[in-house]
């Protein structure tokens, strides 16, 4: 039964498929106690679905077993290095737990080789990955019930369940949960989005995986904002994938300078991990790619209103910031290229009547062309 499972999940295009139990995540403890101390910020939906992702049971009563499932998004020819951004990689290194509360970031700031240019985290570069695995999790699903009998209940989620799918991962045997607290596979590296259906059907658990960082830190040492504050624990406060996408309202200026050029989430952590050295172009996700994305003009996107917003970025992870949250990013990576030719855009957006916008352009216009003391 589960191997004919995997091999639907194959012929749907994932690249890995594996099976847990239903029961409790054994870090429930852990994320209980990362909400206590407000590590969360602002996603007030996890600490909501709390009861839900440390019991399964809450989520699909009877639930027997939960597939964990894995597409690739990694770019063909890309490893470790990722495109354009070896600085960044070049600085990491690996260094001592102990060390590590009072080492200086081994990351700069970082802005493209292009002027007016922002960054994009590589996951956002295709058509949204919810619609395009939630297709394919969709038929997955009415296999599985078919497998089961008409009794058989299931449900599937991409991302938004209220489980917490990398531990279920981890446990399944997808892969491991790394330093920087996100899955990394064996065999894909970090490039993976996860999914699952968690069902009433007993099936075969498979062996949990292992953590395998061993004593590498690079993870720790490339993160920008410091985030990782030590080896598996993450302050998503700080997290530049937080500040730009989860973040709705001001930026900390004390974090700004940081960011640099990204204005759609940070690939940082993910890309001097080694076990990319593993990746491969997933065929799932390949035909979904979004060439245009591969960085973004600062300047056109302050040329865009709501409208020309919602066309530009259709079908994409990026709708999620809405017009007013990729405008405060993209002044901000203005202020941080630190180019005067951009003033007259962020003059003007400083007169914006969203207050977010004209806040954050006002700070960029005063970084490029500090007041006299």
């Amino acid at each position: 039964m589960k191997e004919a499972l995997r091999q639907q999940a194959r012929e749907l295009g994932f690249d890995d498929c594996r099976v847990t139990t239903a029961n409790a995540p054994e870090s429930a403890a852990r994320f209980k106690q990362w909400l206590a101390e407000g590590r969360h910020g602002e996603m007030a939906y996890l600490e909501r679905t709390e009861p839900k992702r440390v019991d399964p049971q809450r989520v699909l009563p009877g639930a027997r077993s939960v597939i964990t499932l894995v597409a690739s998004y990694a770019l063909e020819g890309r490893g470790a290095r990722g495109e354009g951004r070896e600085g960044t990689i070049a600085g990491a290194q690996s260094v001592s737990p102990a060390a590590m509360q009072h080492a200086p970031r081994t990351t700069q700031p970082t802005v493209s080789p292009l002027p007016f240019s922002g960054f994009i985290a590589r996951y956002a570069r295709y058509s949204d990955y919810h619609d395009v695995l939630g297709e394919r999790l969709q038929q997955l699903t009415t296999f599985v019930n078919g497998l089961g009998g008409a009794d058989t209940r299931s449900l599937w989620y991409v991302d938004t369940g209220p489980l917490l799918e990398r531990d279920l991962a981890q446990r399944a045997g997808l892969g491991f949960i790394g330093k920087h607290t996100n899955l990394v596979s064996r065999q894909l590296g970090n490039w993976i989005f996860l999914s699952e259906i968690i069902t009433t059907l007993a099936l075969e658990p498979d062996v949990p995986e292992k953590n395998r960082c061993g004593s590498c830190m690079r993870c720790i040492a490339a993160c920008p904002t410091a985030a990782i504050t030590a080896p598996f624990q993450l302050d998503a406060r700080r997290c530049i994938s937080y500040l730009t996408i989860e973040l709705k309202g001001s930026i900390p200026a004390e974090l700004r300078r940081a960011i640099g050029d990204r204005i759609f989430g940070c690939d940082d952590c993910l890309q001097v991990c080694p076990w990319n050295r593993f990746a491969r172009e997933g065929q799932m996700m390949k035909k979904h790619t979004r060439p245009d994305l591969a960085q973004a003009d600062l300047l056109e996107l302050f040329s865009l209103d709501e409208a020309g917003f919602r066309r530009r970025f259709a079908g994409t992870p990026m709708l999620r910031v809405k017009r007013r949250g990729m405008l405060r990013n993209a002044s901000v990576a203005l202020g941080n290229v630190g180019d005067e030719r951009a003033l007259p855009v962020l003059q003007k957006a400083a007169a914006d009547p969203e207050p977010l916008i004209a806040e954050h352009a006002a700070w960029a216009m005063a970084r490029i062309r500090p007041t006299p003391s």
